[in-house]
């Protein structure tokens, strides 16, 4: 039991996964950061308001608290923006990175070429 437990530790899926979801952590850390530390400022800035959480209905004794759902939904708009913008950069670093792929135009077969492998494969086929 203990071998098949090392043998499924050492898996490269599931040493991709821990890396995957410490590295998703570590950039949720980022994006939280961007979305509490600069643009929710901003939006302060210019509505001066920082949130609707407290918004409220009052219908009979029951009181419903939608600002809270319209709030999750800012935050997810937000927080989905930054980390559209921080993916963009990413993608456009990385692919300046590159090299450019050569451009090798591909030789395509000609009718005589085909014709000839017909005839080759009737060929071998009338033999056998």
């Amino acid at each position: 039991m203990i071998k098949e437990f090392k043998e499924f530790i050492a898996r490269g899926n599931v040493i991709e996964l821990a890396v995957g979801l410490v590295m998703g952590q570590a950039f949720t850390a980022i994006v939280t950061a961007l979305v509490d530390s600069i643009i929710m400022p901003l939006i302060v800035a210019l509505t001066g308001q920082a949130n609707v959480e407290k918004l409220t209905m009052e219908i009979g004794s029951a009181s419903i608290k939608y600002g809270a759902f319209l709030q999750a939904i800012i935050n997810f708009f937000l927080i989905s923006i930054a980390l559209f913008i921080v993916v963009k950069v990413i993608n456009t670093l990385t692919k300046k990175n590159k090299p450019a792929p050569e451009d090798t135009p591909v030789k395509a077969p000609t009718v005589e070429e085909y014709l000839a492998e017909i005839r080759d494969l009737l060929a071998e086929k009338a033999e056998k």
